[in-house]
C-alpha cells in the first residue's frame, strides 16, 4: 500500500474533537469527504475515517469517528494525513500530483545546468512554488507557471525550466 501526503494537522478547533488541516491536494472535497479514510504519521500510524468536513478560510477542519474530544486529537498537532495511492483522482492533460514532481531534477531550458531537485511545493493563492534544493542545500523557489516552466517529463524525471531573471 503507497500512502501520499495530503495534509498537516496545524492544531485543534475547539473542543469536540475537531482538527484544523492544511491541505496539500487539490481535491479536498474527495479526499477529506465524510466516510473517507485517511492515515495520520503519528509515531504509529493511526487509520482514521473523516466523519465530518468544513472549510474555514484557508484550512480543512475535521472530525474523525471515535475521537470526539480535544484529548484525543490534541497529540496529532504537527502530524502528516495521508492517503492510499488506490484513491487517486484522474487528472487533466498537463496536470501532475504533488508526489510525481517532489524528487524531480530541475535543470535550466537553455544551459542545461543542472538546478537541483524538488524539495516541496508550496500552495499559494497565486500559484504553487518549487523548493528547488542544489546539492549544497541551498534553496531556488520557482513559480509553477508556464513561463518558467517549460516542460515535465516524468518517465525521465526532469523538469526543464527558464529562470526568471530575477535568480
Amino acid at each position: 500500500m503507497t500512502l501520499y501526503k495530503v495534509g498537516t494537522i496545524v492544531n485543534t478547533h475547539g473542543v469536540k474533537g475537531e482538527v484544523r488541516v492544511i491541505p496539500i491536494t487539490d481535491f479536498p472535497e474527495e479526499r477529506f469527504a465524510v466516510g473517507a479514510e485517511l492515515v495520520i504519521q503519528a509515531e504509529q500510524h493511526v487509520t482514521v475515517t473523516v466523519a465530518s468536513m468544513r472549510q474555514h478560510k484557508q484550512f480543512i477542519l475535521l472530525t474523525f469517528a471515535g475521537l470526539t474530544d480535544i484529548n484525543a486529537v490534541e497529540h496529532y498537532k504537527g502530524d502528516d494525513l495521508l492517503a492510499e495511492g488506490e484513491a487517486k483522482v484522474a487528472l487533466p492533460a498537463d496536470s501532475y500530483f504533488y508526489h510525481d514532481i517532489i524528487g524531480l531534477a530541475v535543470e535550466d531550458a537553455v544551459s542545461g545546468q543542472l538546478l537541483g531537485k524538488v524539495k516541496e511545493i508550496l500552495n499559494l493563492p497565486a500559484n504553487d512554488v518549487w523548493v528547488v534544493e542544489d546539492e549544497t542545500g541551498q534553496e531556488i523557489y520557482l513559480p509553477y507557471i508556464e513561463q518558467v516552466v517549460k516542460t515535465i517529463d516524468l518517465t525521465k524525471g526532469v523538469a526543464l525550466v527558464t529562470l526568471p531573471e530575477e535568480l
